[in-house]
């Protein structure tokens, strides 16, 4: 293969070695510019020539979900397939109009929370004594990349929904143009049960006839999404979007199998 850096356009071979490291020499030797230590793969590492035998590898060895084992994926809609960002200004706005104080104060007060593991904007609402303003779904938007990534992966899996969502789920992705790619949808008030209760989980596992082993969990929120998922055995993946993303990792439960920042790093992975 030719290496991006190969100016003379003159093609290279080598070989590809993997192994288990466990320890380092103190001075870095030959090549090696830094060694990095994470906890997650990351998406783009290396040469577009070599990074897909990367992946491989490290599905063979457990650390990523093998294509071939997966049949479902399952989305959250909120802050995962939705952008839900002006919804959440409008409400601290009018959190910010009863309660006298700025919205820059109600923001920065809520986000406090967030990253705390907390709902913010239901708590700044309680310790201000206020009601907590009607959420105006109207403001809800797709993410530029939800389309394009649900075509995609809908080519290959089946697409199934599980969520959190007031009457009218399906109509409502419907008006947003995605229905069509999704196959199942499975939400709290149709259905009378709410994430992260695992009732949700097994109706949607018994209504796909999928195993938990062969599906995967997509969402936003670490403890609605990744942590009972897990715990059916599903694989998961938490998606770093929304006020989602300001959650703080407190146990080896929390963590998902793949973390991204948006929808369309998904496809480097599934």
């Amino acid at each position: 293969m030719t290496a991006p850096d190969n100016f003379d356009g003159m093609e290279t071979f080598g070989k590809l070695f993997f192994s288990d490291i466990y320890t380092f020499e103190k001075e870095l030797h030959s090549e090696i510019e830094k060694i990095a230590i994470m906890d997650e793969l990351p998406i783009n590492w290396t040469y577009p020539e070599i990074q897909p035998k990367l992946l491989e590898e490290a599905r063979k060895r457990g650390f990523l979900p093998k294509k071939e084992e997966i049949k479902w994926l399952f989305f959250d809609v909120g802050s995962t397939l939705v952008d839900e960002s002006k919804v959440y200004e409008d409400r601290m706005k009018r959190i910010a109009d009863l309660s006298g104080l700025t919205y820059e104060q109600i923001n920065k007060y809520a986000m406090s929370f967030y990253k705390e593991n907390k709902k913010g904007d239901l708590e700044v609402a309680r310790q201000l004594g206020v009601k907590l303003p009607k959420w105006e779904s109207q403001y809800e938007r797709l993410y530029t990349d939800t389309k394009d990534c649900l075509k995609k992966l809908s080519r290959i899996y089946k697409i199934g929904v599980i969520a959190n969502q007031s009457l009218g789920t399906s109509e409502r992705l419907e008006n947003l143009g995605v229905r069509k790619y999704i196959d199942l949808i499975i939400a709290s008030a149709e259905e009378g049960v709410s994430k992260p209760d695992r009732r949700i989980f097994e109706i949607a596992l018994e209504r796909s006839c999928c195993k938990p082993e062969n599906a995967v969990m997509i969402g936003d929120r670490i403890d609605n999404d990744i942590v009972p998922a897990k715990q059916l055995g599903m694989k998961t993946i938490w998606v770093k979007q929304g006020l989602g993303s300001l959650w703080n990792i407190t146990d080896e439960s929390e963590k998902a199998d793949i973390e991204v920042n948006n929808l369309s790093d998904i496809l480097n992975f599934l």
